[in-house]
């Protein structure tokens, strides 16, 4: 049995009974004791490492992530940022002309800001002027908003007489005749690609294989996140270079993967592919006990679910989209128990998040008359903007909280206030009276491409949380001082963000009896940093750099 000791060093352990401790001792991959200083715990031939006093914390864990996509998009073309809609037209039709069709058959291009074009989008007559030979997309910043070309309507067969996948919210925007505009929400389109792929004779680079997928888990080790959830998992095939990275010793991190649905017939059916996936799958590092919906959209794409219509809507009617009645989701809540299943929502608009509410109450009162256990877990993902009067709601309902940190500044500008008011932006993202109230709130990045996986550091996440203020998208200093986003009380302390980066995520994902602090008889995942977390200025936060990662008693990055 190998033993290590770590000493004369600041632990900080996420553990409420001992927050901090001088040593630890590491015995094969667990913790075999934290605490002051003592001799007689370190054993004989063990391996003493002083580190000076710097800082140790236990292994990050990202609750909402999402490896497939990240690892899908590593093809996909990145666009200048700009707000001018003909410098990015040269641009597209400039990388279009130096690689023809024969080279690159399909174009994908990310992001242009959310905020170019108003309520009624982009044309697919603007796209064709830069590119028509081939498919063309082009990706907006919030991800959830897609501007395609004419060919490519029409090699995936969508005309004005396809239905929308899901009418409001994942749809085709169309003109007075109905025919589709080139501006397309919810990834409408991804449910015509494999007519799209057919009729190209071609199809992007999406096979998940454990090579595709060895660069975002590597990218984790790097940056000390120990554990993730996994936002949406992408098929069989990612299940399985997952697992065959396990089987290799290549995954330092414990996987949580989630199952996508998008009502209650079709529930059934998908807990049944989750069942297959864990049969299959599950290790001690990997395992899949969740649901995923997506109730509502964004805030920025007009189509969250509001308590208010929007501002731009003279009729006073568009109060945006939501996927299910409260009825439909208590049901979706109770088969969930039934089965033993975690569910965890994406959640934008206020409304939406007292639809979630109101259905887990109902779901839980009739379980409790029908003298049923409550087992479920239910995460609501986002909640960007909530009623002051359902503040108190999650911890009465004992509904988990997940917000990605790296949001809190100005990453999605002003652009939600094309369809909301100035005072309801001005507050959104509000969580400590959420914290306060004695609900479970986690933390993620929630990152989906490449471009911006680098936001997924956890001290970069955590100093625009801390700060208000985004350092690669700041918002206008003259109008927000400091590019502080308002209001300030809304500044999240670093005891609640490595709270919810550790022992609550742990909890989430339900291994807060192996993880999430430094206690021991926990595995031994753990993160040793340059400087002392709580000491550096706000604004220097991601400046730390870690030193070294250890993962179940295993250096995977950096060195002692």
């Amino acid at each position: 049995m190998m033993k290590t000791v770590i000493t004369n060093a600041r632990i900080y352990t996420s553990d409420e009974k001992q927050p901090w401790a001088e040593t630890l001792v590491i015995s094969d991959d667990t913790l075999a004791y934290v605490g002051p200083d003592d001799k007689s715990k370190y054993g004989d031939d063990a391996a003493v490492i002083d580190l000076g006093g710097r800082m140790v914390f236990p292994g990050i864990i990202d609750s909402h992530i999402h490896p497939g996509m990240v690892s899908q998009s590593a093809w996909h073309i990145r666009l200048p940022w700009t707000e001018d809609p003909e410098e990015l037209l040269a641009f597209v039709k400039d990388y279009a002309e130096k690689h023809p069709k024969e080279e690159v058959p399909f174009l994908y291009f990310e992001y242009y800001p959310t905020s170019m074009f108003g309520a009624n989008g982009p044309t697919k007559k603007m796209l064709d002027r830069a590119v028509s030979d081939r498919p063309c997309l082009c990706q907006d910043f919030g991800e959830h908003l897609h501007w395609v070309n004419s060919k490519m309507l029409e090699l995936m067969g969508v005309d004005r007489n396809t239905p929308d996948p899901v009418p409001g919210l994942q749809m085709f925007v169309r003109d007075e005749d109905g025919e589709p505009t080139g501006w397309i929400k919810e990834m409408a389109y991804l449910r015509f690609m494999d007519t799209l792929s057919d009729n190209i004779g071609w199809a992007p680079p999406l096979e998940m294989t454990p090579g595709l997928m060895e660069k975002f888990f590597l990218f984790l080790e790097a940056h000390g996140i120990t554990a993730i959830a996994d936002g949406i998992t992408e098929g069989e095939a990612q299940m399985r270079s997952i697992y065959e990275l396990d089987q290799k010793g290549k995954l330092n991190v414990c996987f949580d993967g989630i199952v996508r649905f998008e009502s209650f017939d079709e529930l059934p059916g998908k807990i049944s592919f989750l069942r297959q996936l864990a049969e299959k799958y599950s290790t001690k590092h990997i395992k899949i006990n969740t649901m995923k919906l997506f109730l509502d959209g964004t805030n920025e794409s007009g189509n969250s679910a509001l308590l208010s219509p929007h501002v731009n809507d003279p009729t006073g009617t568009n109060y945006g989209e939501i996927l299910m009645d409260t009825d439909e989701l208590k049901k979706c809540f109770l088969l969930c128990n039934r089965e033993g299943l975690d569910i965890h929502l994406h959640i934008v608009g206020d409304r939406a998040f007292r639809v979630g509410c109101d259905a887990a109450e109902a779901a839980k009162k009739e379980a409790a008359k029908a003298d049923e256990e409550w087992v479920t877990q239910i995460i609501f993902a986002h909640c960007e903007l909530i009623d002051p009067a359902d503040m108190k709601r999650p911890a009465k309902l004992g509904i988990t909280i997940n917000w990605s940190c790296h949001w809190s500044g100005g990453y999605f500008g002003e652009e939600a206030m094309n369809y909301i008011s100035k005072e309801k932006w001005e507050n959104m993202y509000q969580f400590n009276p959420i914290i306060d109230s004695g609900a479970l709130v986690t933390f993620s990045s929630d990152v989906v491409t490449f471009y911006e996986l680098h936001r997924a550091d956890p001290f970069f996440s955590m100093q625009v949380a801390c700060t208000r203020v985004d350092p690669e998208f700041p918002l206008d200093k003259d109008a927000y001082p400091g590019s502080v986003r308002p209001p300030d009380s809304a500044k999240l302390s670093r005891e609640n963000l490595i709270k919810g980066y550790t022992i609550n995520g742990a909890k989430q994902l339900r291994w807060d009896s192996i993880m999430g602090s430094l206690e021991a008889g926990k595995k031994a995942n753990l993160c040793v940093i340059s400087d002392d977390f709580f000491a550096v200025p706000e604004d220097s936060i991601s400046n730390i750099r870690l030193e070294a990662v250890i993962f179940e008693g295993k250096i995977v990055s950096g060195s002692l």
